[in-house]
């Protein structure tokens, strides 16, 4: 009889290791959980941009959107905004925002765009969220029930507390069993199943299930069982980033409702607002640009809103990173979830996408036994393997349509040679027809065809108008055009600043 799974051992902390324990330890009560992570080595905290899909696994794990937003130094995060991506003019910028454009579904919105509103950039005319997003509003108001909005939104938060936050919400609601200290080695069975890992003060931990969340050093996946890293550093170059918290100018300065992405001449700047500091970085490529020089830029960009003389004083840290993932994700007994499973670069957040993707597959397809388990790793495999291709051509994108010549960097981005076969296919198809759902195939894609189509036409991307809308779609698209303009107005006027919605948040929990 095959073996049954009882006991799941997670290695590992941090976002990943702790999401992981909530969610199946609050949908798997029968399951017994042991979290083990090391007092010696930190949380990378560079994950600090979520997508809209943090509200559902919250909410799955049981936590209040309140107790998180204030405990995890939380705002409200409604997009991205890129600046400086198109080329070098100072100052042109698009939006990626979450909601989808007015009529996706109804008809076709680029062609809609083109016949009809070209006059405006392309989010700002098929979507409201841009207009939010630049007044730097909160995607509600204080009486909207917890994880609801009028728009779509994810969140801005401080990685630390986010992990404090998960794990005492772990331990002491859901039962988890949290050991802190360093795991030595795992030990198999005799058909090379993980049966133990032995730690260093603990002695032997058994499991039937072991999940890898130890982040890129892989303690099982990459040390125990030598699954190969497939390096996509030929495709997508960064590999280092120097990041620092700076202050605001006041404390009653606007918090930003989306992640401000400033192109550099070796990679660029993300810059995420929460409500006590703003978290900066300058990713790069450690070919075109070395670590003083990137120091250096990082602390003109700061000194733009917080003068020279308090930029100069600022700390960074350097973090160096290899993009690529691993060959397999789930071998035998053992899954690799978070940075053990891969990472790529801080763009577009993918990372906790895919953390809280893969968690979400393991816990709705639990295996009961090790025959089970077979089967479903194999799927798991397959369908990660695909995710993985997809974040690095979507990420690629944003770097392929950019004219910017100040560097050898941009330059070698758009050299075909470093483009991947599908996205060369799909940039050919798309000159002829926008993005749509027949161009990805995944019933859960991290990235949608809206989100292509923001990037594309935001970038100045050209799809030829083969056809035109007729006369019923174009009083269509009109009216959700004067819809969405109404909207504009109405939710600029009524809608609470991002930090104001915050405050107030916070003032009705400290009453109650």
């Amino acid at each position: 009889m095959s073996k049954i799974i009882n006991n799941i051992v997670i290695i590992g902390g941090g976002a990943a290791g702790w999401l992981t324990a909530g969610l199946l330890a609050k949908e798997h009560p029968h399951l017994h959980i042991t979290l083990i992570e090391s007092a010696d080595i930190g949380i990378s905290g560079v994950g600090e941009g979520t997508w809209p899909s943090m509200r559902n696994t919250l909410q799955r794990i049981g936590v209040k959107e309140t107790d998180f937003l204030y405990q995890c130094d939380a705002s409200f995060k409604q997009g991205s905004k890129f600046i400086n991506w198109r080329g070098e003019q100072q100052g042109d910028n698009y939006y990626h925002p979450f909601m989808i454009p007015e009529g996706y579904y109804e008809y076709d919105v680029h062609t809609a765009w083109k016949q009809l509103f070209s006059h405006q950039k392309y989010a700002d005319a098929m979507n409201m969220q841009s207009f939010i997003c630049q007044a730097a509003l909160a995607p509600k108001q204080i009486n909207t029930p917890q994880y609801a909005g009028v728009t779509n939104y994810g969140y801005h938060l401080d990685a630390h507390k986010f992990a404090r936050f998960l794990t005492q919400h772990c331990v002491n609601t859901l039962n988890v069993k949290h050991i802190v200290d360093n795991v030595i080695c795992a030990n198999n069975d005799e058909q090379g199943y993980i049966k133990s890992v032995s730690t260093q003060h603990n002695g032997a931990i058994t499991g039937d299930l072991f999940i890898d969340c130890s982040g890129s050093q892989g303690l099982l996946i990459a040390k125990h069982y030598q699954i190969p890293f497939l390096d996509q550093s030929h495709i997508l170059f960064n590999n280092t980033a120097v990041a620092a918290q700076i202050p605001y100018e006041s404390q009653s300065q606007n918090i930003a409702s989306a992640t401000l992405s400033t192109a550099q001449s070796a990679g660029w700047i993300w810059d995420i607002g929460l409500p006590t500091r703003r978290g900066i970085g300058y990713t790069f490529s450690d070919k075109y640009c070395d670590e003083a020089s990137a120091i250096e830029t990082l602390k003109s960009y700061a000194a733009q809103t917080i003068g020279t003389q308090q930029a100069d004083t600022i700390e960074t840290r350097t973090l160096r990173f290899t993009p690529g993932y691993r060959e397999i994700f789930w071998h035998k007994n053992c899954v690799a979830i978070g940075m053990s499973q891969g990472f790529i670069e801080p763009l577009e957040a993918s990372a906790l996408a895919m953390v809280e993707l893969s968690i979400s597959m393991l816990s709705e397809q639990m295996p009961v036994d090790q025959d089970h388990m077979q089967l479903l790793s194999t799927r798991f495999n397959k369908r990660f393997k695909y995710r993985w291709e997809q974040v690095i051509n979507f990420l690629k994108l944003h770097y392929v349509l950019s004219n910017r010549d100040d560097n050898g960097y941009w330059h070698a981005n758009r050299n075909p040679n470093s483009i991947p076969l599908e996205l060369q296919n799909l940039l050919t198809l798309w000159q002829y027809q926008a993005p749509s759902r027949f161009d990805l195939v995944e019933n859960e894609e991290i990235f949608s065809s809206a989100s292509y189509q923001y990037v594309l036409y935001g970038m100045g991307f050209e799809t030829s108008l083969t056809t035109k809308l007729d006369g019923q779609k174009c009083h269509k698209a009109e009216q959700l055009y004067q819809l969405n303009r109404n909207k504009i107005a109405q939710y600029l006027q009524k809608l609470p600043t991002n930090r104001l919605l915050l405050e107030q948040l916070q003032g009705s929990k400290v009453a109650t």
